[in-house]
């Protein structure tokens, strides 16, 4: 394509579509998977006896279903789906729209430079879309009722109004931060969220290019655009989707485990506002507390969950990510 093709505001748009549709398709099929790591992160009570088993994983969803229904697996996913697709959305369309500043010719790609645009591109996803992830893990913590109409609405209600005001020993109200700026409430947690996106989506766009550069070289016979690079037919006869599968499932296994600590601390200072309404928990205090209760560990609860649902995720998200482009024609 052109380079004035892909400068125009119809790349753009068509690219932004693209990332979007990918991320919907991603999160929904590893919905349940989502929130029963959620409860876990989160040391939600009533299903800490479930963690840290893989069993745990069958229980838990099997008791999700008792108390909530079949839907009870996909409580919080209205939000998420209204979160997810401007997330991906943007993360991919800025991605596209670094890269081409970047690395303008396949000459400048370099591993730095695809992993500062995958990098980049995650942190200004996450900072445009974050009040939406929080109103949906708050939706997906919540496990004492069935789904209600206007839960949704009730959620954001809460968070809006949590630590209104404090009220000292001698009787009067002493404003907080978050009494001041409200809006502050909607981002607990935003710090590790932006630590750990750094290498998570820096490294699962890295991991993807390379990876699929180099599977398509050796099992194809082809570059990236599907381009055949010689004469000689290919090693195997494999449908391109595959290729994309395989290296969005590897590239999901690394990011995840580079920036896992990091989820946990912020699945925590998410939930925080339910133990501490009154203030935003810290990095450090949330840090501490987590190594406190559960030791070095406790960094990684839920992990095995986590490529459970990470590494089919980011493979369907990578897969139909590169199908749609083909189908929109970019």
């Amino acid at each position: 394509m052109t380079q004035r093709h892909r400068n125009s505001w119809d790349y753009v748009l068509r690219s932004g579509l693209a990332g979007g549709v990918a991320g919907c398709a991603a999160k929904t099929a590893i919905a349940p998977l989502d929130r029963v790591k959620i409860l876990f992160q989160a040391s939600n009570p009533d299903y800490q006896k479930y963690s840290g088993r893989w069993l745990g994983v069958v229980n838990a969803m099997d008791n999700i279903v008792k108390q909530q229904g079949v839907m009870g697996l996909f409580h919080g996913h209205s939000a998420t789906i209204l979160r997810i697709f401007p997330y991906a959305a943007v993360k991919y369309m800025a991605f596209d729209m670094f890269r081409l500043v970047m690395m303008p010719t396949p000459r400048d790609e370099t591993s730095l430079r695809l992993f500062l645009a995958g990098s980049m591109s995650g942190v200004l996803s996450v900072f445009i879309t974050y009040p939406l992830e929080l109103i949906r893990v708050r939706l997906a913590f919540d496990t004492k009722t069935k789904p209600q109409a206007g839960s949704l609405r009730n959620i954001v209600t809460n968070i809006y109004h949590e630590g209104a005001e404090i009220v000292t020993n001698d009787g009067s109200h002493k404003s907080t931060l978050l009494n001041r700026m409200p809006l502050l409430k909607f981002y607990r947690g935003f710090g590790a969220t932006v630590m750990g996106m750094i290498p998570y989506a820096g490294t699962s766009f890295l991991v993807f290019g390379r990876t699929k550069a180099w599977l398509y070289t050796v099992l194809l016979n082809k570059d990236t655009q599907g381009t055949p690079l010689s004469e000689h037919p290919p090693l195997f006869d494999l449908n391109r989707t595959v290729v994309d599968l395989t290296a969005g499932a590897l590239a999901g296994a690394i990011s995840q485990t580079a920036s896992y600590p990091f989820e946990v601390i912020r699945r925590r200072q998410q939930v925080g506002g339910l133990l501490h309404p009154s203030r935003m928990m810290g990095f450090t205090e949330t840090v501490r507390w987590i190594y406190t209760t559960r030791g070095i560990l406790g960094f990684y609860i839920g992990l095995g969950i986590g490529y459970l649902k990470v590494v089919p995720m980011t493979a369907i998200s990578f897969a139909v990510w590169s199908e749609m482009k083909c189908i929109l024609g970019i």
